[in-house]
């Protein structure tokens, strides 16, 4: 039977790659908008800290099982820069055209043999509120950053992100591509093979934070 899940992100582009990647599973993707219209606080120090915030505020708000997503880019020569602080590095309220200009003023000195970066993603699912052993997955896809953008597809830092095991941006992938090969697709598939095995019984209380 197919169970509701409420996406903690007010991202339309993450809720479109989750209802892509979930289209399989057993799980109705609904996005938070539909249940409250106020972001938690992300007060948290690491990726997996404020998707556990996010998943827990979702889940209290919403009454269903919850499905966050903390993600962004690090950069080795910015010492993990802009990382927990993607969406947001150029400012609250940024878009996404304003956060690669400031990534790409911060690198125009930087060689390109020095402009190692990747994508993390934390995912943490939630089955209520008081949840006390949430689901925690992370994936990882490892790439460049280049001097001026290239491709239209994806959002965020995706015209930047060269992956070598792609042989071209984030942003020059179909989004089914992308699904696949992308740190949350990693993250996506770790979540799913989870379910699998039943590390996750959807119907019952947990007593430890589980990593998959």
């Amino acid at each position: 039977m197919t169970e509701k899940l409420v996406l903690a992100s007010g991202n339309s582009g993450k809720l479109k790659e989750f209802q892509a990647l979930l289209a399989s599973a057993d799980f109705e993707v609904l996005p938070q908008a539909e249940f409250f219209a106020t972001e938690a606080e992300e007060s948290g120090l690491s990726f997996v800290e404020n998707a556990i915030i996010k998943a827990r505020y979702a889940a209290n708000h919403s009454g269903l099982p919850a499905l966050a997503d903390d993600s962004g880019l690090e950069v080795d020569c910015l010492r993990g820069a802009p990382g927990i602080y993607s969406g947001r590095f150029a400012g609250e309220n940024a878009s996404d055209e304003d956060n690669n200009r400031k990534l790409l003023d911060q690198l125009q000195d930087i060689p390109e043999q020095q402009r190692s970066a990747r994508f993390q993603c934390v995912l943490v699912y939630m089955r209520h509120a008081q949840d006390p052993g949430p689901l925690i997955c992370q994936g990882t896809w490892e790439g460049m950053i280049l001097s001026e953008p290239r491709g239209i597809n994806g959002f965020g830092y995706d015209p930047l992100f060269f992956a070598p095991d792609q042989n071209c941006t984030s942003a020059q992938l179909s989004a089914d591509t992308k699904n696949m090969v992308s740190h949350r697709g990693r993250a996506m598939k770790k979540l799913l093979a989870a379910f699998a095995r039943g590390v996750v019984n959807k119907n019952t209380e947990g007593s430890a934070v589980r990593h998959a």
